[in-house]
């Protein structure tokens, strides 16, 4: 029956000593300000990724909108080649996607399957130029020419479609 008594006993002592300041066994001296040993290692930090941000911009038609991927691309999205990358949408009169990315010609594709295009975002009006990374694209009311440093490009409009 003495054993049941001081197992509370000790209990409420530690208890009372935490609360009082004094030192626990294998604790700190409440002067020393040392933390206890746990016998733990510390944790490697391992470097974290950062993403770059997705830009949006339309035309004022609504018929086109653009998105620049930066190179290393976003969260959400990687470019194959790792990036830069600017990809138009058309609606109509077909809705398709004009792709340049960080070499190579602008591709353009007719069978979109995540088909997202054209409100809410940024709108370039005509006359205005729109760039970022190695991209530069001209607002026209003809259409939308977009075109890498190198001289790639692709133009865009209900009447025309080019790619190089």
């Amino acid at each position: 029956m003495r054993f049941l008594l001081v197992v509370p006993v000790l209990l409420l002592s530690s208890a009372v000593a935490l609360a009082s300041g004094a030192p626990t066994p294998g604790g700190p001296a409440a002067e020393s300000g040392q933390p206890r040993e746990t016998g733990t290692q510390p944790v490697e930090k391992v470097p974290t990724r950062s993403f770059g941000v997705a830009e949006r911009f339309v035309m004022p038609s609504g018929n086109i909108g653009c998105t620049y991927v930066p190179e290393g691309g976003t969260e959400a999205y990687r470019p194959a080649d790792g990036g830069p990358e600017l990809s138009c949408d058309r609606v109509e009169p077909k809705y398709l996607r004009a792709t340049l990315g960080r070499s190579g010609k602008a591709v353009v594709r007719t069978n979109v399957g995540d088909r997202g295009c054209c409100s809410g975002e940024k709108t370039i009006p005509y006359g205005q130029t729109w760039s970022a990374g190695p991209f530069i694209c001209y607002s026209e009311r003809t259409g939308l020419i977009c075109e890498r440093n190198d001289g790639h490009s692709f133009l865009l409009s209900r009447a025309r479609v080019r790619a190089d």
